[in-house]
């Protein structure tokens, strides 16, 4: 009895100090045949999917290794035993009809002896079987079968300890394909990089997050659409102590009015009628790291008002929920909207503009720091290159050029866009700037002029002139006046809109802008043509 103990406290600790369940099986092979005539210990997994038994490790005591262990997959027959012996069974001998040939079918070819096997339960039902074979010429009796009884506990946890960290390793390797792959299609090589522009245009900026990134104070970031609020937001968070924790970006506009306080705050099972099981919130999910709250203007004024209690207890209250739950949570919002305007107008509560606006940060436009412009350029041309898998290409000084005198009403964003589209037309030779800013490969039309407005019109051509400008000092209504000078373009082009002689051309203006523009005034280009 005490050998068995002995026994018994030899595996619980081999399994326990191990975790993979190889280094589990040779450690305790050489345990067990210490008390018992051990030749080999195998271990095999159950998959009741395919219902085949996997061979996982052979355990030599004296060392050695054997030959592959095989899988087996017994007839359907076969298996209800198997399965039956696998959910209540004890050990049992080759020679019993419920081991059904499959014993011997799944050792090694030098691996032969009497065997005992014994099945390995978890929580969850079977997970694998036990199998020890005997020493040449030795055979396991009775007080052997119960010593390996005793045995399957251990081994199951052994077992159960490998299958989760081969689990774990699977879910790890997943996750870093995952960001790899997202980051190769951001053209990144770390999520956390440099913020262009930190040295330059962005140095207030940057100098402004550095300051507050280490206390927990709501940070409230303003700026035009893509002036880069989110890549300000993450360098807060990467630079505070909240740095390990999560970083939460919620857009408040795009989440319909409806679903916000089940989307921030989270809900129980059955609170309302699609809510089938627990859900928790951006808070929550965001625990001890940063809530990034994008156009935080577009929320609703009854969300405005729990969202006030929050930032206030810093507890939640769960859609259907009864007991509040504590958030550690550091708040950064942004917007492009004027919230002080929107204060006055009482579209956004007063006691929430305060309780955010703590230290504001304004984000520059793009056509205010244009000194970043070439170090922007060479950021998104890597991206693009990477993302697009064509090589690198430097843009040219006239390139740069462009650049700087376009107006980028869409700021760092539409400046990515362009640059992506200037890659692909470029094919990886060259950027085409031009084209991809809408400027075609031709220089600037010249001013239209009375000199040459009808001059490529011939005499015998059957239009209808345009009405004779008024006398100097005659002011007429700007409708009018835009009138003309577009029927006089059109006039000039025979009625073309595109082209590097259409109307838009002679007027310097995009050929879409012109279209809106004839139908508001309702010009028909046709009446200008031959």
């Amino acid at each position: 009895m005490s050998a068995n103990r002995d026994l018994v406290s030899v595996v619980w600790r081999e399994a326990c100090r191990h975790i993979e369940i190889e280094e589990s099986a040779r450690a305790i092979a050489a345990g067990v045949a210490e008390h018992l005539p051990l030749q080999a210990l195998v271990v095999l997994r159950v998959d009741a999917e395919t219902k085949t038994l996997e061979p996982l490790t052979v355990g030599m005591p004296r060392g050695g290794a054997a030959s592959s262990v095989r899988s087996a997959t017994p007839a359907p027959a076969a298996w209800r035993r198997l399965a039956a012996w696998l959910r209540g069974g004890d050990v049992i001998g080759v020679g019993d009809a419920a081991a059904e040939g499959w014993l011997t079918a799944v050792l090694p070819d030098e691996v032969r002896g009497d065997v005992l096997a014994g099945p390995l339960r978890s929580d969850d039902g079977p997970v694998g079987i036990l199998v020890l074979v005997a020493s040449a010429g030795r055979q396991f009796n009775a007080v052997d079968q119960r010593a390996v009884q005793q045995l399957l506990e251990p081994f199951a946890v052994a077992l159960e300890n490998d299958r989760r960290l081969h689990e774990l390793r699977a879910l790890r390797e997943a996750a870093e394909a995952d960001r790899e792959t997202l980051l190769s299609r951001l053209g990144r090589q770390e999520v956390n990089e440099e913020v262009v522009g930190a040295r330059t245009g962005l140095r207030h900026v940057m100098e402004r997050a550095e300051l507050v990134a280490q206390s927990d104070v709501p940070v409230l970031i303003l700026g035009e659409t893509g002036t880069g609020k989110e890549v300000v937001s993450r360098a807060i968070h990467t630079r505070s102590a909240r740095a390990d924790g999560p970083f939460i970006r919620v857009n408040c506009g795009a989440i319909p009015p409806e679903l916000v306080d089940s989307q921030l705050f989270g809900h129980e099972k059955g609170s309302f009628t699609g809510a089938s099981a627990q859900h928790h919130g951006w808070f929550e999910r965001a625990d001890r790291g940063t809530l990034f709250l994008d156009e935080i203007g577009e929320l609703p004024l009854p969300a405005q008002v729990r969202l006030l209690r929050v930032l206030q207890d810093h507890q939640i209250e769960r859609v259907g929920g009864r007991a509040p739950i504590h958030v550690d949570v550091r708040i950064v919002a942004a917007t492009h909207r004027d919230l002080a305007a929107m204060v006055k107008e009482r579209t956004f509560r007063e006691d929430l503009w305060y309780r955010i606006n703590v230290f504001p940060i304004l984000l520059p436009r793009l056509r205010e720091r244009l000194e970043d412009i070439p170090a922007l350029v060479k950021h998104f041309v890597e991206r693009a290159a990477t993302r697009f898998g064509l090589p690198p290409v430097s843009p040219s000084p006239a390139d740069l050029q462009s650049l700087a005198d376009y107006h980028w009403p869409g700021n760092i964003r539409e400046l990515g866009a362009v640059i992506d589209r200037a890659v692909i037309l470029g094919g990886g030779r060259k950027l085409d700037v031009s084209t991809a800013l809408g400027l075609g490969r031709q220089p600037p039309p010249a001013p239209v002029t009375d000199a040459t407005m009808y001059e490529v019109i011939p005499e015998t051509t059957p239009l209808e002139r345009p009405a004779a400008p008024p006398p100097v000092g005659e002011i007429i209504p700007l409708a009018a006046a835009m009138r003309q000078h577009v029927e006089r373009a059109l006039a000039a082009s025979r009625g073309r809109i595109e082209g590097r002689r259409g109307a838009a051309a002679l007027l310097q203006i995009n050929p879409h802008t012109l279209r809106a523009r004839m139908r508001k005034l309702g010009i028909d280009p046709k009446a200008f043509r031959d």
